[in-house]
């Protein structure tokens, strides 16, 4: 009998580390109101807080982190006579589009969450397997325009499609350079289409690709002998992103290696965060990618900029401000709809979230939804002259 006891306490303990293992290997953080009980809605996010997309992973999430603390300290928000506060749930994906859905279901079955953000295309078409089954909203931070492309009726993309950046990114290159271009993005799925559109348009235009490769920077650290070898072909313009910082040690070290052309960056990557990592502008010299939020002549910029230099200690970047702005506007919907957890009505309500933005979140101007359900903002691009990020109009 003493045997048979000290069995079962063994298989007790087993079953019970087993469970736990099946509740994912990834820690959830909460922000916000704790908890399931009462009137909280918990919000969803998955994305990369570990390895070389960490720090772009984390801005996405300080964007929804910071909406969500200012809703709550403002008393939450009213929903067909109760009052709500936010609880933002994250997990980390480490880039790993299987990690995304795995962390989605987590997300649903612990926490019932009506909005997953996610930060990258990946995890977006992930989730796109069964988000419409399961009910629940992506706010998926992707300028993938296959992400809305595909007739998903839950999924609502952030940024503006990547596709408006081509043509005036081209345009700058090619009269401030020259035309002979060497691709080196990342070699996610999103860099492939990014390079599958990019490159078809500069030879339309003229121009010729001298050489065509990707760098995996999940894998990757020392970029040299890639970056060498597309050197040699003399390109006047090298095609470069993914996250900021592995994007900028790409541009660092070309320039180490005597590059004197331009940069077309891709808009996952941003002037502003790469600037750390080249040590300067004057290493970006010639880069044309996606204006900084802190170089935006927008109303409620300054204001959007002093608080979040507060709370985080550094200059918002726009994934910082595009996912502000979409968690108040997904607020707005869920007030619009009268519901918070009918993520239809929630969906059918996002013209409403974006109208209904006071001004004083509008760091971004965002007037309408497409039929898709990408938020049609305005392409705002820049470029480092001289030294500094200029607007090109």
């Amino acid at each position: 009998m003493k045997q048979l006891k000290v069995l079962f306490v063994f298989m007790l303990i087993v079953v019970t580390a087993l469970v736990g293992c099946n509740k994912g290997d990834s820690p959830a953080s909460s922000s916000g109101k704790k908890g399931k009980g009462g009137n909280v809605v918990n919000i969803g996010f998955s994305g990369p807080l570990s390895g070389a997309a960490a720090l772009y992973g984390k801005r996405t999430l300080n964007g929804v982190e910071m909406a969500v603390n200012e809703i709550n300290d403002d008393g939450g928000f009213e929903v067909d006579g109760e009052k709500y506060t936010l609880n933002l749930v994250s997990l980390d994906d480490k880039y790993l589009p299987n990690e995304t859905g795995s962390n989605a279901k987590r997300l649903i079955q612990e926490y019932d969450t009506p909005i997953i953000f996610t930060p990258h295309s990946g995890g977006v078409l992930a989730l796109q397997v069964f988000n419409e089954q399961e009910k629940f909203i992506i706010g998926a931070y992707t300028s993938e325009p296959s992400v809305t492309e595909s007739g998903n009726s839950l999924t609502v993309r952030i940024p503006p499609n990547y596709e408006g950046y081509i043509e005036p990114f081209t345009t700058y290159a090619m009269e401030h350079f020259g035309k002979k271009i060497a691709a080196l993005p990342t070699s996610s799925q999103y860099g492939k289409d990014w390079t599958e559109a990019v490159l078809p348009h500069w030879k339309k235009q003229g121009g010729k690709v001298v050489y065509n490769s990707s760098i995996d920077f999940a894998k990757e650290t020392d970029f040299f002998t890639i970056v060498t070898n597309a050197l040699k072909k003399d390109p006047d313009v090298l095609f470069i992103g993914g996250a900021s910082e592995p994007t900028a040690k790409v541009a660092k070290q070309a320039r180490e290696l005597g590059f004197k052309g331009g940069f077309i960056i891709m808009d996952q990557a941003k002037l502003d965060q790469m600037k750390p990592i080249a040590g300067s502008y004057e290493t970006l010299e010639g880069s044309i990618g996606v204006l900084p939020l802190i170089n935006s002549d927008e109303e409620a910029v300054p204001a959007f900029i002093e608080k979040y230099q507060k709370n985080y200690k550094e200059d918002p970047s726009s994934e910082v401000g595009l996912n502000y702005i979409a968690m108040y506007a997904f607020v707005e919907a869920m007030k619009s709809a009268g519901s918070v957890d009918d993520v239809k009505e929630i969906r059918e309500h996002m013209q409403d979230g974006l109208t209904n933005i006071s001004a004083e979140q509008k760091i971004y101007d965002i007037p309408t939804i497409d039929e898709n359900g990408g938020f049609a903002s305005t392409i705002v691009v820049g470029a480092v002259e001289d030294g500094k990020v200029v607007p090109i109009r």
